[in-house]
């Protein structure tokens, strides 16, 4: 589980004129969920004989399958997304995955909602969806009835309804009265359901702490590779660059030094060469600077380095920032390399002519949007730009969203915490 899939975000609701499936939908599937529940009690004491191991090998994955699938359905009925708490094996292997999910709590929370999905969940969604049926039933029923040549009133099944003037126009305020309980009851009744749901499938109190840890966790050993590298560029730079040419200029002087005298043409031509090595030895360190922490950016503050970093690119970039003070330096440079790594995406992969970079601060994160008109399809891969920036956001507990359709446009949402109390007013930042 990555960082940027740790902040649950709202899923989007079914339309309500689909609830009414969605729910008998369920209520199948409530029932379905009994054999998955009876094939792994069963196959749990036939360990012992070994048959329940092949056994437990298939119908675990498949009963997960089944929990995530709910899962995911459900979420769509709270203002949250039910994660799923499972653990990683530490080892792979067939039978180390096997022992740590029969050691996992989430596995037997799973088989036993698996019974209370059969039970409750089947009860209230079927109701939710019968109050919907019952009431469209009754509502064209009187209007499926016809009146024969000779006077009796006939209805289309069969007879399976005494009908009459009287009974067939009665039902038409009960289908009123149970629509008005399903608009009221309906939604609820699936909610309650995706509740139940989310107390046995989602993440109990130390499961949410455990996996937190473990993010913790990869994200600081990250955080110290990733400083590593980092080190290991600038000792290169610095070895193959500027110590090289400073290396050279010594010697231009030294030379210079011996020549000066027997031979002042050849010393001025040698101290013009240490002065261009000088020079460009000098653009070098500047450039390794500018690497670790732009010097526009210590002066300037977020919005300044942004702007002028947009206006390097060859592409039009239209900014927009409103933040109320300056973030921390660390939260800072973080939110300016994520910027530059994205806009750098767009430059080389994008072929795009228009982006922009939108920054804000509500409710206590930095709200970062990096988008293009490119021909999209961007992806988080392991190695890509987007994936430095994920890493580069979760050693501050940031996440990272992309929607990049084929054919574009492409939007990458970016988040980090800030707190409001640690923005620095200052009138860089564009406040008085």
């Amino acid at each position: 589980m990555t960082m940027a899939q740790s902040v649950p975000k709202a899923p989007l609701r079914f339309p309500r004129v689909a609830q009414p499936f969605i729910a008998l939908g369920l209520a199948i599937l409530a029932e379905l969920g009994i054999a998955f529940f009876v094939l792994n009690v069963v196959a749990v004491p036939l360990i012992a004989v070994w048959v329940g191991i092949p056994m437990l090998l298939v119908f675990v994955p498949c009963a997960r399958w089944f929990a995530n699938c709910h899962r995911t359905m459900l979420s769509r009925f709270l203002d949250t997304e039910i994660q799923r708490p499972y653990r990683k094996p530490p080892i792979p292997g067939m039978l180390m995955w096997l022992r740590t999910t029969l050691a996992d709590p989430a596995t037997w929370r799973d088989i036993a909602w698996l019974l209370v999905n059969a039970v409750i969940g089947f009860t209230l969604t079927l109701l939710s969806a019968v109050l919907f049926l019952a009431s469209v039933f009754y509502l064209i029923y009187p209007f499926l009835v016809w009146v024969t040549p000779d006077g009796v009133f006939t209805e289309p099944f069969g007879g399976l309804f005494t009908v009459n003037v009287a009974t067939s126009f009665f039902v038409i305020p009960v289908g009123f009265l149970a629509f008005m309980i399903w608009m009221a009851s309906g939604e609820r009744l699936l909610r309650a359901d995706a509740y139940i749901a989310k107390s046995l499938l989602g993440p109990t109190e130390n499961a949410k702490l455990a996996l937190r840890v473990r993010e913790l966790a990869e994200s600081r050993a990250e955080t110290v590779d990733t400083q590593a590298a980092e080190l290991r560029r600038i000792e290169r730079d610095l070895h193959d660059g500027a110590q090289a040419r400073l290396a050279a200029l010594s010697m231009n002087l030294g030379m210079a030094e011996e020549m000066v005298s027997r031979d002042p043409a050849q010393a001025a031509a040698l101290l013009t060469e240490a002065r261009e090595s000088a020079s460009t030895a000098l653009s070098e360190l500047r450039d390794l600077v500018r690497g670790i922490h732009p010097p526009v950016l210590a002066d300037r503050g977020l919005e300044g380095a942004v702007k002028a970093l947009a206006l390097s690119l060859p592409f039009k970039v239209d900014v927009t920032i409103d933040l109320p003070g300056r973030p921390p330096a660390p939260v800072e440079s973080a939110a300016y390399f994520a910027v530059a790594e994205a806009l750098a995406n767009v430059l080389k992969h994008a072929e795009a002519t228009t982006a922009w970079v939108q920054i804000t601060h509500e409710h206590e994160r930095l709200h970062i949007i990096v988008g293009d008109d490119g021909t999209g399809g961007a992806t988080v891969r392991p190695g890509g730009g987007l994936y430095g920036i994920e890493r580069r956001l979760a050693a501050f507990d940031g996440t990272l969203t992309v929607a990049s359709p084929t054919g574009g446009p492409t939007t990458v949402i970016m988040e980090l915490p800030c707190e409001s109390s640690s923005l620095k007013i200052t009138p860089s930042s564009g406040t008085a």
